[in-house]
């Protein structure tokens, strides 16, 4: 079977070929999140039980769901972005030193992804990259130096509705929250997990009169660099952008 990259991965992920993890053999696990720099400004979110948004049916939703490229130029309130953060990455309950227990599934609750977001037209912030600290419920800035939007465009090889939308979502793989227990096979996880927050993110996005446009075409490498990442031991997986709805 194994005569490409993509069906070597399937046949060399495959249980039978599974050695112990770090787990089994007794290592200690990764954090459960990312540490950031403490000189770097933290923002405050809204929180989740405080926020209001337009009661939508799930078959509603999940009827009025598909993927939207044009957006109105009409900004996205923090208390919407907070929403939506909480709706694909919001922390239920905390283990600590354990395990997360979220808004979306994920394998063995290992929640591997940390969320980037690329700010072009959200209320009370500026334009640039942050990262979602999920435990605390913040925002820390991460760049907002003139012209890196630009350079997400360039590395989701230059689709324009990137930088037209309220923000983007980039969602990063800390690879070895997952391999701790699973090993290679993890990644595999990895990838089913997406799913799971990317599909959280368009239904959510119907309750507050928002489109979702999942991207899947970026060029790795040049997304790992604007985020500071080394594409190895975190690595960007999947990307979205959200706005208001155009006519």
């Amino acid at each position: 079977m194994a005569d490409s990259i993509g069906s070597e991965f399937i046949e060399k992920t495959k249980f039978q070929y599974s050695t112990p993890s770090d787990q089994m053999r007794g290592l200690p696990q990764p954090p459960l999140e990312l540490g950031y720099d403490i000189k770097k400004p933290l923002i405050d979110l809204p929180l989740p039980k405080d926020i209001a948004v337009k009661d939508v049916g799930l078959r509603e939703a999940i009827e009025r769901r598909k993927s939207v490229r044009d957006y109105a130029d009409i900004p996205l309130g923090l208390s919407e972005l907070s929403f939506l953060l909480w709706s694909t990455q919001g922390v239920k309950e905390v283990f600590p030193g354990q395990a997360i227990f979220r808004t979306v599934p994920s394998a063995g609750a290992r929640h591997s992804f940390e969320t980037y977001l690329l700010v072009n037209n959200v209320k009370e912030l500026c334009s640039g990259i942050y990262r979602f600290l999920s435990i605390d419920h913040k925002l820390v800035e991460e760049n907002i130096k003139e012209g890196v939007a630009d350079k997400i465009v360039e590395g989701c090889l230059g689709q324009e509705f990137v930088k037209t939308c309220a923000v983007v979502f980039i969602w990063t793989v800390v690879a070895c929250r997952m391999k701790w227990r699973y090993g290679e096979r993890g990644y595999r996880y990895m990838f089913l997990d997406a799913g799971h927050v990317c599909q959280n993110l368009y239904l959510a996005g119907e309750a507050i009169d928002c489109g979702v446009c999942a991207v899947a075409a970026f060029a790795d490498d040049r997304i790992n660099s604007v985020l500071g990442i080394d594409g190895n031991e975190q690595f960007s997986i999947y990307i979205a952008t959200v706005g208001k709805k155009g006519e």
